[in-house]
């Protein structure tokens, strides 16, 4: 029988007032117990010592704070970390923490696994275990050491976003707060394969940045690699985009190169065509590879070339740095070992 009382941590402005209303308590105590959890980061609810004494013992008979917790830290030679989180059972997520000189940016998890199926995605190789709460998102902030110093949030870890929608904007919305986090919508990025009800959720009811990841302008060699293009045609997300206003958030696409699939100068000139009315930047990627995958990186120099196409034609193209791989931070391989090591542990007693 579980006893674990069900965590406070997570919870909106409105859920909190949900509770405490029943109890007589007035608005403002909601407020309180918000800025104790978000602002204050409080651990225990007898922390929150603005709250009369009978009213936090009252929460803590039925509510906890609990959270995500690291099991694990790797740190990779060029500084980034990587961070290991439990979910349940055998699930585990990730977080990357992603040092620069003008930024500090912390990369989160959604899911535990994932269901799109992208052939060139370690993550997708483990298949679909959970979808995290919001709270879950939030807390893989939270439960770092550098929990302070991050500048920027990006949605780009295990799982894709915009397939559990409602509870990425509900973490968008903690983390914005002003009497939480306070995080500027505008230095959070929520990438996507191209989920459009998702997209058209995400535009309504935030501000935060969005990034599609693309791969192939070609409808058919991108369902071959992407299954969510026979579902959402990227001609359908760009013919929604373009009805958008971008004036006060950014667009991205992003574009791994695989050698001798989507790297021509044909590809270049098709992305060209397609991007030309979004005001856009599209980050070329190296593929890091993934056992047993018959896909390859693209050489330097071929991506070079590419840039070059889609520069001359005016559209802004970055090549992206590669950041983690001696830890595996760019594809999720990590987690997936922990899934088979778990695994292994709980099978054969002698492991």
């Amino acid at each position: 029988m579980n006893t674990q009382k069900p965590s406070l941590y997570g919870m909106t402005l409105d859920e909190l007032e949900g509770i405490l209303t029943p109890l007589g308590q007035p608005g403002f105590r909601a407020v309180q117990v918000f800025e104790w959890m978000y602002r204050h980061h409080a651990r225990r609810i007898q922390e929150m010592t603005n709250l009369p004494a009978d009213l936090r013992d009252a929460l803590e008979q039925h509510w906890g704070l609990d959270r995500l917790a690291i099991s694990k830290a790797d740190e990779s030679q060029d500084g980034t970390k990587k961070y290991l989180y439990p979910v349940s059972g055998h699930t585990f997520v990730e977080s990357a923490y992603i040092p620069e000189t003008e930024r500090k940016t912390l990369c989160v998890s959604t899911q535990g696994g994932c269901k799109m199926g992208c052939l060139f995605c370690m993550t997708a190789r483990q298949g679909f275990q959970t979808q995290l709460t919001a709270g879950q998102i939030v807390a893989q902030l939270e439960a770092i050491p550098e929990r302070d110093e991050i500048s920027h949030l990006v949605y780009m870890g295990m799982g894709e976003p915009l397939d559990n929608t409602r509870e990425v904007i509900k973490s968008i919305a903690l983390l914005t707060h002003p009497r939480g986090y306070g995080i500027s919508p505008r230095r959070i990025t929520v990438s996507t394969i191209g989920i459009l009800p998702g997209i058209q959720a995400l535009m309504a009811e935030t501000q935060v940045n969005l990034a599609v990841s693309l791969h192939n302008p070609f409808h058919e060699q991108r369902k071959q690699i992407m299954p969510i293009e026979s579902v959402y045609p990227l001609r359908d997300v760009l013919a929604f985009l373009e009805t958008q206003d971008f004036s006060k958030r950014k667009l991205s696409f992003e574009y791994i190169m695989f050698d001798g699939l989507n790297d021509s100068p044909a590809h270049a000139k098709e992305l060209v065509r397609i991007l030309s009315r979004l005001p856009c930047r599209v980050n070329l990627l190296h593929f890091h590879p993934i056992p047993q995958s018959p896909m390859r990186p693209c050489p330097r120099e071929t991506m070079e070339a590419f840039q070059a196409i889609l520069k001359e034609k005016g559209l802004m193209t970055t090549i992206r740095k590669s950041r983690g791989e001696d830890i595996q931070a760019a594809c999720g391989l990590l987690s997936t070992k922990e899934l088979v090591n778990q695994s292994k542990t709980d099978s054969d007693p002698d492991y």
